[in-house]
């Protein structure tokens, strides 16, 4: 059990640093409620159980590819930047009247954490690198069907945590007032950008080496 709620922790670890997920939970929590960042979360736990399997097939060493990282780099920076001006022009129609925008499907939601976590390099580099060296060692230390227990725990970690923020993101609007819930989504949506920003230069960096 100790072993367990280590990977628990793991999977906390993993979605707790504040990034572009978190910040679009806190900001789809803000303008639609619970269920939306809730559903930001989720997108992004699939996408790390897409990479989970990719590191059970083995696809490290392509990401060791120049082209395949500028790629990755470059894809992140175009989502992050997207969703932070659609952050920033969707704060000025926040209303606490409401708890759903008008319009919005929970779909576009889920989508967002997904697309974000999936073209996250930081997210790619854990995965394929952090987590396979973590997943070679377990499979050295125990049986595959104990492996498998200890992946369902880092999920159990990551969910924990996304029920968290979608939880502090929509009862946090019902404190604040309009202004600065406004203020919270400008800066969720800088925040985005500035890590899309990011992201490019790391994408010319590569390129232009």
């Amino acid at each position: 059990m100790t072993v367990f709620f280590t990977y628990v922790f793991l999977g906390l670890s993993l979605a707790a640093p504040i990034g572009p997920v978190n910040a679009a939970q806190l900001d789809r929590g803000i303008k639609n409620g619970f269920f939306h960042a809730w559903l930001v979360g989720l997108g992004a736990t699939v996408a790390d159980g897409l990479y989970m399997l990719l590191v059970y097939l083995g696809v490290v060493h392509l990401v060791e590819i120049p082209f395949v990282q500028s790629f990755l780099w470059l894809f992140g920076f175009f989502v992050l930047v997207y969703t932070g001006i659609e952050s920033l022009n969707g704060a000025g129609k926040i209303k606490l009247a409401g708890t759903r925008a008008a319009g919005e499907p929970y779909t576009k939601s889920f989508f967002s954490g997904f697309f974000m976590s999936l073209f996250n390099p930081l997210t790619i580099l854990f995965w394929l690198g952090i987590f396979g060296s973590v997943l070679a060692k377990t499979l050295t230390s125990y049986g595959p069907e104990q492996v498998i227990i200890y992946i369902c725990a880092i999920f159990l970690g990551i969910t924990i945590w996304d029920f968290t923020m979608a939880g502090f993101a929509s009862t946090l609007r019902r404190f604040l007032t309009e202004r600065l819930l406004r203020g919270i989504s400008v800066m969720s949506g800088l925040s985005l950008i500035g890590f899309g920003v990011y992201f490019g230069i790391q994408a010319a960096g590569i390129l232009f080496k």
